[in-house]
């Protein structure tokens, strides 16, 4: 099982959006602040990024800024410039669509686009996130994010047909190519930790592919220990020190997320649930889901639908 590609899957709800902008200068545009989360890419000429807290952050082409938190920021050709407000349309774009090229060059050309996540359930490897991700263009780095993002562009320039399936699916690749570049950034500048270290520990990252990959099973500490070679004492403080709570809290909180997930978007009747989850019975698993999220499953799958 992939954790990274689980955890964003359990975090993303609704469709990302995306849209390429053509800016004149002086150029300028801010946005409140949102559950989403959000990038930014130059493509062409520069920017600067202003975000709510801390110092601005100067962008060259092939640049990508990502805010995991929403937190409101700015997108200017200058310091000087005074951003204009973005509205956000009913349909979840901000400001409708992006503008086309006028007469002559743009100035700078950027790609844009935000993803709606369920903060009720945030999970530790996003929540660790800083509040601004910026991941500088180099010669030879991040290749694969460079071509998601080159690919992305350009179904949004041209706009053939298919162009809406495609663009949702490189904006789902565009989101884990990011996460992953900003992880093996941080490994190699020696400054993992946290779950970009848990990924990185052989043994907890076997401990938790096999959460991941089978969260029903009635795991022990030793068990998920022996995954990756460690007794259950010393498996339980390597874990707990990376990923910030022991073994089994953690598998009690992943198998309530995966039935929130379950009750919402699928057709599974709540024994079918109980069952995926680890429990032998509807009444041990409501009981335990009403703890975790508050409410009663049936409420808990009403109030999403």
């Amino acid at each position: 099982m992939d954790v990274l590609s689980d955890v964003v899957a359990a975090m993303r709800t609704g469709r990302p959006h995306s849209a390429r902008r053509y800016q004149y200068a002086p150029w300028g545009q801010r946005w409140a602040d949102s559950d989403e989360a959000g990038f930014h890419v130059v493509l062409r000429g520069s920017a600067w990024l202003i975000p709510r807290d801390g110092e601005p952050v100067a962008l060259a082409p092939g640049d990508v800024v990502f805010l995991a938190h929403g937190q409101g920021h700015a997108l200017v050709s200058g310091l000087d410039v005074a951003p204009r407000e973005m509205r956000r349309l009913p349909d979840g774009t901000w400001s409708g669509p992006p503008g086309e090229p006028r007469e002559g060059c743009p100035d700078t050309v950027t790609l844009c686009g935000t993803y709606r996540l369920d903060r009720d359930r945030a999970h530790r490897l996003l929540a660790e996130l800083p509040e601004v991700v910026h991941l500088p263009a180099r010669v030879g780095g991040h290749r694969s994010l460079r071509a998601a993002v080159e690919l992305l562009g350009m179904e949004l320039e041209e706009g053939r047909p298919g162009t809406d399936a495609i663009v949702t699916s490189l904006l789902d690749t565009l989101l884990l190519y990011i996460l992953r570049a900003w992880w093996e950034s941080e490994r190699a500048a020696g400054r993992a930790r946290g779950w970009s270290a848990a990924l990185a520990d052989p043994a907890v990252a076997a401990a938790l592919r096999a959460i991941h990959g089978d969260p029903a099973r009635p795991w022990t500490v030793a068990e998920l220990g022996a995954t990756g070679g460690l007794s259950r004492a010393a498996f339980a403080r390597r874990f707990t020190g990376l990923v910030g709570e022991p073994p089994l809290t953690y598998l009690t909180w992943w198998r309530m997320t995966t039935a929130g997930r379950l009750l919402r978007h699928d057709d599974l009747s709540l024994r079918e649930v109980a069952a995926r989850t680890g429990y032998t019975s509807e009444f041990a698993f409501a009981k335990a889901f009403k703890r975790e999220h508050g409410m009663a499953p049936g409420r808990y799958r009403g109030k999403g639908s």
